[in-house]
């Protein structure tokens, strides 16, 4: 071996991989290009927390959308069967004292108690709730004033009388009650 080769497992210094020696090279560095990753992992960490509390959020409002459709699938056909209770309780009303004791009536008389205690207890159980009206305070949200009657006994806006009864179900109003409510005298 002569002195003008060099060994092939000589270490090659930087700089003689460059065009001009002692001048830095021109692509960023290895600092440059991990904050540039930090910035990029930050972004799409972000992004990903974003992504998962809009998923959170769209499948707990689902979720509240299946339960009140579970909760308040049967308001129209309570509704309806609201007309259906009037009708009975009517009816069991307009039935005179004398006949209610009469042998030939008190049996059909009873069935029609028995039914309307079956139809409240099926209201029970579907969450469906009379409105208390007589003796309170008007209340907008659950009473629809149908007259005003003139009192000197209650206090002006406390329902006097109950026309019709209101219905809840559950934490939703069915059917306002329809009420007369006081007024001070002229």
């Amino acid at each position: 071996m002569n002195d003008d080769t060099k060994p092939q497992d000589a270490p090659v210094a930087a700089e003689d991989l460059n065009d001009t020696p002692g001048e830095k090279a021109a692509t960023p560095t290895s600092e440059d290009q991990l904050a540039k990753l930090h910035e990029e992992i930050e972004a799409a960490r972000q992004d990903v927390l974003y992504a998962k509390a809009e998923t959170q959020n769209v499948r707990r409002r689902l979720e509240k959308d299946i339960a009140d459709s579970r909760a308040y699938a049967a308001t129209a056909f309570a509704r309806d069967i609201l007309s259906v209770a009037d009708n009975l309780a009517r009816a069991l009303e307009s039935i005179p004292a004398e006949l209610r004791e009469d042998d030939k009536f008190r049996n059909l008389v009873a069935g029609i108690e028995a039914t309307g205690r079956e139809i409240d207890k099926v209201f029970a159980s579907h969450g469906i709730s009379r409105i208390a009206s007589v003796g309170l305070p008007l209340d907008p949200n659950q009473h629809q004033a149908m007259l005003e009657v003139p009192s000197n006994d209650a206090e002006p806006g406390t329902v006097l009388q109950e026309l019709q009864a209101g219905y809840m179900i559950k934490e939703r109003l069915l059917r306002p009650a329809m009420v007369a409510v006081s007024k001070k005298p002229d």
